[in-house]
């Protein structure tokens, strides 16, 4: 694998991660993460889009004029958004409902416009699509961190209501981690989000700098060896 598809992996999953690095597409992150099976749903149809639009955008760069590019690559990701959301009404019926405007929403995504402008309008389809691809990953990847946090502390469990995105066989990954008489009700609430996401990006910073602080060398001593001269 040659260095610049490694860099790309490190820019989506770690280095430039959309959720904590570049701090984007909020509202769903705080808004749909109260369970893991809402954050998965959401995560995938963000991956999903992001990959079909990096590399619809890439193949069509060069027959795009520059003054009128923006409404172009918003026309090419509504029409995938719609084409999720067609599929999503038609095959997760009950997730659908709990995602509600925030799949419509995914068009105005600051991620995936982001990653057109800056990435997939400049770069061959195959780097397109595996940057959409590690970026949505790692998008994905913090919703369902924080997704699991907030159902964890606010109902004990983890994958509740999993069929309704992976059918019926997904009732056995429900787990009952906790049992707790009352939830912790701010963990499912808005402030929970906030709070949930904060911790993980301070983690990642502390991460970050442990790892500076080791790949720094250790400064050298030097000896000083006095020479003794005898009469």
């Amino acid at each position: 694998m040659s260095d610049q598809y490694k860099e790309i992996i490190r820019q989506g999953l770690w280095s430039n991660n959309p959720a904590l690095v570049q701090i984007l597409g909020l509202c769903p992150v705080l808004a749909v993460t109260s369970t893991v099976t809402n954050a998965m749903g959401l995560g995938l149809a963000t991956l999903l889009v992001l990959v079909c639009s990096n590399t619809s955008i890439s193949l069509v760069r060069r027959w795009v004029p520059n003054e009128i590019r923006i409404p172009i690559y918003v026309m090419i990701i509504a029409s995938l958004v719609t084409c999720v959301q067609l599929l999503m009404n038609a095959y997760t019926y009950g997730v659908y409902q709990s995602l509600g405007i925030f799949i419509p929403l995914i068009v105005t995504n600051c991620v995936i416009i982001g990653r057109a402008e800056a990435f997939a309008s400049k770069n061959s389809a195959p780097l397109a699509a595996l940057d959409g691809l590690m970026m949505g990953l790692g998008f994905t990847c913090v919703l369902l961190v924080l997704g699991g946090i907030r159902e964890l502390l606010g109902q004990g469990t983890l994958f509740d209501g999993a069929e309704l995105l992976l059918g019926d066989w997904a009732t056995v990954l429900r787990m009952d981690v906790l049992h707790l008489d009352n939830g912790f009700l701010l963990a499912i609430l808005p402030p929970g989000a906030f709070i949930g996401l904060g911790l993980l990006v301070a983690t990642k910073n502390w991460l970050d700098n442990k790892l500076a602080a080791k790949m720094v060398p250790e400064p050298k001593t030097e000896v000083t060896r006095a020479r003794v001269t005898s009469l």
